[in-house]
């Protein structure tokens, strides 16, 4: 997990000696492509320079409509929520989250907006340690707290997987990370809101846990009645560890922190969730879910859908293929047939079963969030990524069949170059979606800690070899035998978001490189050529999605040394 230490990204890199982002002035655009298109700073720039936003801005930034207008909402960590101009990035107003008197505010999760309401998720800290968790609802027309919900108190108690003892929601080791997902009723009303908990670290004791609020019901009888149900991924009373890492002695854990968060997707009248879990405890005959995904309806009831017989003595270190892929409801990681070992050069999983690597090098799966793509034959599959550099290819219907596995990302480090941030992995993100000739095209963002390996974005086509689906290799950016492929992409990126070209409908797929000043990278999806690069006035933001509107792109950023959070907007533009 450690993903908390991502928020000095750039300060780690330093220290380790790789290469961050270029160095030009801000809003320099690269023309690799003269004519295609051209990207301009409308923000911050001389003229409207960025506004005071609080502390760092680590919730993605999201696009609203209110009296009419475009506004950006910026959550910053410290709780101050900001709503901006979009065509200036001015503060039309802020507010700041509600804590008790001498606490201090940490949001992280990115907010959800249903309606003209902000539901928004965050911790409360006395003297640094976290005491409570909070939901809490902005009534943005008109610009206060919604007065009828008042402020919510995470909280819950599972049995154990003992049976004899309980498990309770643990503030100081819990953490919100995931972005906080919106799903409607099906008799209508405000709907339901998800919020997922891991841990700041891999301190145990912690768990993975999911949150299932009733707007409706909030509303109308209070908060104590609001939470309708909640999921426990490791129902263990007990986290003993003897090394400093829980995680890799696989005890507990499981948490949901992937800043996506979980997936919703529709599912007959209805719709189901995907939710993948942090690496800890795997044990069917216990309910440990960690290091996993999972299949869950309206409810968050469980059951993996695994063959009872298939899965006798369950074996967390090796689990026996036949079980893993009779499972219905959860998919666990694992290679495929022609997949080699993962051998760090470090040597640490020498040795060491793929779980149990897994576990070793914090290589959890759910720092990745899934994304579901319709096939040409009416299937549908799940694109799985892997922290470890993996990609896998799942049956939608039944997750337990992997169809296809893909190393894209070389494990980092070489003998003579080593890994210099291994818990890092070279995935975390959600991948994004499109179609090249109605084949499916999913692109993955990969970044490498080293200065050997290429990383950057990987296109993979999902194609049919004997009716069986597969990856196949599309295009790379940077090309992996550049010199910059090696230069590039070093740590975790923005979060990849795709958009169209309003006058020829190509599409574009945006991402984010950061460094001392970030990049904006704008590649074409039918062939993986670079149309647009410019440097941006501050850092951009690790693992936060950008947010496309008409022929705009906004995006959270930090200014660099200051770390003074802002929001860049630039204008896209098509070029004749």
């Amino acid at each position: 997990m450690k993903f908390k230490r991502v928020y000095l990204q750039a300060a780690f890199l330093a220290a380790a000696g790789l290469a961050l982002s270029n160095d030009r002035m801000p809003g320099f655009a690269i023309a690799h492509d003269p004519g295609q298109i051209s990207l301009t700073p409308v923000f911050a720039t001389s003229p409207l320079p960025s506004a005071a936003l609080g502390q760092t801005l680590i919730a993605s930034p999201l696009l609203s409509r209110i009296e009419g207008k475009p506004r950006l909402v910026a959550a910053a960590s410290n709780g101050l929520i900001s709503l901006l101009d979009a065509e200036t990035g001015a503060p039309a107003w802020q507010i700041d989250a509600p804590a008790p008197d001498g606490q201090q505010v940490e949001l992280v999760a990115t907010p959800v907006l249903v309606g003209e309401k902000l539901v928004i998720v965050y911790q409360c800290l006395d003297r640094g340690v976290r005491v409570s968790h909070r939901m809490a609802v902005i009534d943005l027309a008109l610009r206060q707290l919604d007065a009828a919900f008042p402020v919510l108190e995470f909280g819950a108690e599972k049995p154990a997987a003992d049976g004899r003892s309980t498990v309770r929601f643990n503030p100081p080791t819990a953490y919100s990370h995931a972005a906080l997902k919106h799903a409607p009723k099906k008799d209508g009303g405000l709907g339901v809101a998800y919020a997922s908990f891991g841990n700041a670290g891999d301190t145990q004791p912690f768990h993975g846990w999911l949150f299932e609020v009733d707007l409706d019901l909030w509303r109308r009888q209070g908060p104590e009645r609001a939470i309708t149900a909640a999921l426990l991924t490791t129902p263990e009373a007990e986290c003993p560890v003897t090394v400093e890492s829980g995680t890799r002695e696989m005890i507990c854990g499981g948490g949901i922190w992937t800043p996506p968060g979980p997936q919703l997707y529709p599912s007959g009248d209805n719709y189901e969730l995907f939710v993948p879990t942090g690496n800890g405890q795997v044990d069917l005959s216990r309910r440990d879910y960690a290091n996993t995904l999972i299949r869950l309806k309206p409810g968050l009831a469980f059951d993996p859908g695994c063959d009872v017989q298939l899965c006798t003595d369950f074996d967390p270190q090796n689990p026996d293929n036949a079980c893993m892929a009779s499972c219905k409801n959860l998919f666990i990681p694992r290679l495929a047939a022609h997949n080699p070992p993962l051998q760090p050069a470090s040597g640490d999983c020498d040795g060491k079963s793929y779980a149990d690597c897994l576990a070793w090098m914090d290589y959890d799966l759910g720092a990745n969030a899934p994304v579901k793509v319709a096939l040409q034959d009416g299937r549908s599959v799940l694109v799985q990524p892997g922290k470890d550099g993996g990609v896998s290819l799942l049956d939608a219907e039944h997750l337990g069949t992997q169809y296809d596995r893909l190393q894209i990302a070389d494990v980092c480090g070489t003998a003579a170059d080593p890994c210099k941030i291994p818990w890092m992995g070279m995935i975390v993100t959600q991948p994004v979606v499109s179609y090249a000739a109605d084949v499916p095209v999913v692109v993955v963002p990969t970044f490498v800690p080293d200065k050997t390996h290429p990383a950057g974005l990987v296109a993979l086509k999902i194609v049919s070899e004997n009716g069986t689906p597969k990856f196949a290799r599309f295009w790379q950016f940077p090309a992996p035998e550049s010199p910059e492929a090696k230069q590039r992409f070093r740590a975790h990126p923005s979060l990849p978001v795709i958009s169209k070209l309003p006058q020829s409908g190509e599409e574009i797929v945006w991402i984010i490189d950061i460094g001392q000043h970030g990049t904006l990278y704008g590649i074409r999806i039918r062939d993986g050529k670079r149309l647009a690069e410019v440097s941006l006035r501050g850092t951009g933001r690790p693992l936060s999605a950008p947010v496309i509107h008409q022929n705009y792109l906004y995006a959270a950023s930090s200014l660099p040394n200051t770390q003074q959070a802002l929001v860049e907007g630039f204008r896209i533009d098509a070029e004749p």
